[in-house]
């Protein structure tokens, strides 16, 4: 299965002939679905119930397809904005991996990534003023 795929069942569920519920949501009021899953998600991981997981992810994978597909709709921002963010980001902190940092263990690589990210947030907050 592409992930493709399940954008396009979005936008499916929320065309002219989709879903009436799928239609009707908002990204407001997609932020209990939201929620809900994600706790569903955290359940079955405290569990470790792997068969249950799978299941609760891909719910939660859909929901947040979702609720791009809403903002798409809304001209705010779509899934391709989305993941093409969250792999500069994941990439551009992980400067141990894609940079000249070394890790030398766990606990050095989550120090370095916290000091990317306050670096990242004062450089956004210095862009701002």
């Amino acid at each position: 299965m592409h992930f493709s795929k399940l954008v396009d069942l979005a936008a499916r569920l929320r065309s002219k002939n989709g879903c009436p519920w799928d239609k009707k949501q908002t990204i407001d009021s997609m932020l209990e679905h939201f929620l809900e899953e994600a706790a569903e998600v955290k359940i079955a991981m405290k569990k470790h119930d792997h068969k249950n997981l799978r299941e609760e992810l891909g719910d939660l994978i859909f929901t947040m397809i979702m609720i791009a597909q809403i903002a798409k709709e809304k001209k705010k921002f779509d899934m391709r904005d989305v993941l093409a963010d969250i792999h500069k980001k994941i990439r551009r902190r992980h400067t141990w991996v894609f940079g000249k940092h070394k890790a030398c263990s766990a606990e050095h690589a989550l120090e370095m990534w916290r000091k990317n990210k306050r670096k990242e947030k004062r450089s956004k907050r210095s862009d701002k003023q």
